[in-house]
C-alpha cells in the first residue's frame, strides 16, 4: 500500500547506505504510533542502523521525554513544526543517532478543526548537522491510510535526504 511513496527496495537501499557509511537512524513518533519504526525494523538486521524510538503521543511524554517545552505545546499545539522542531532535538540527542524523523499529525476520524483538518500532519527530518527540513502534509484517507502515508513520506523524505548529503 503507497508503495509510489517508498518501498521494500529503498528501505534496503537506505539501510544499506547507514550501514555502509556507519550512520544511524531515530524515530519521534506522534500520529503514526510506532509504524515508521515498525517499517525499519521489519528488516532483517536494521539493529545496525536503528538506534531505536519514542512514541510520544501524549503532550506529556513529548515534554518530559523529548523535551518539547510546554509553552511550546501551549502556543503552537502538538501538530506543528515548531513541535516537530524541538522532538528532532530530543529524539537524537536522547538517542544519540545521525539522522531523525520526526511525526506529529491527526489521523482521524475525530481531532480536526478548521486551520488543522484530519489528515494534516507535520513531517521532520534531521541530519547529523543538524541540518533539519520541516513540512506540512495533508493526507487523504482513513486512520490507517493517513497513518502509511505519513510514515512512507517521511521514510521516503529522510532517504532522499541522506543519499544527497552522506559521504559515499
Amino acid at each position: 500500500m503507497y508503495d509510489e511513496i517508498f518501498n521494500d527496495i529503498q528501505m534496503q537501499e537506505l539501510q544499506d547506505i547507514l550501514r555502509i557509511n556507519k550512520q544511524s537512524i531515530t524515530t519521534a513518533e506522534s500520529c503514526t504510533g510506532g509504524l515508521i519504526s515498525y517499517m525499519i525494523t521489519k528488516v532483517p538486521n536494521s539493529s545496525d542502523i536503528f538506534n531505536g524510538a519514542i512514541v510520544s503521543y501524549s503532550n506529556n511524554i513529548k515534554n518530559k521525554q523529548l523535551n518539547v517545552k510546554n509553552s511550546t505545546l501551549e502556543k503552537y499545539g502538538a501538530v506543528s513544526e515548531e513541535v516537530v522542531s524541538q522532538m528532532l532535538d530530543g529524539i537524537t540527542k536522547k538517542l544519540d543517532s545521525n539522522y531523525a524523523i520526526a511525526v506529529s499529525g491527526i489521523a482521524g476520524p475525530g481531532g480536526g478543526s478548521i486551520n488543522k483538518p484530519i489528515g494534516t500532519v507535520v513531517i521532520g527530518i534531521m541530519g547529523f548537522k543538524e541540518e533539519k527540513i520541516i513540512d506540512i502534509y495533508h493526507f487523504n484517507g482513513n486512520r490507517e491510510e493517513v497513518q502509511i502515508q505519513a510514515a512512507k513520506t517521511a521514510l521516503a523524505k529522510i532517504y532522499e535526504f541522506i543519499k544527497k548529503t552522506i559521504d559515499k
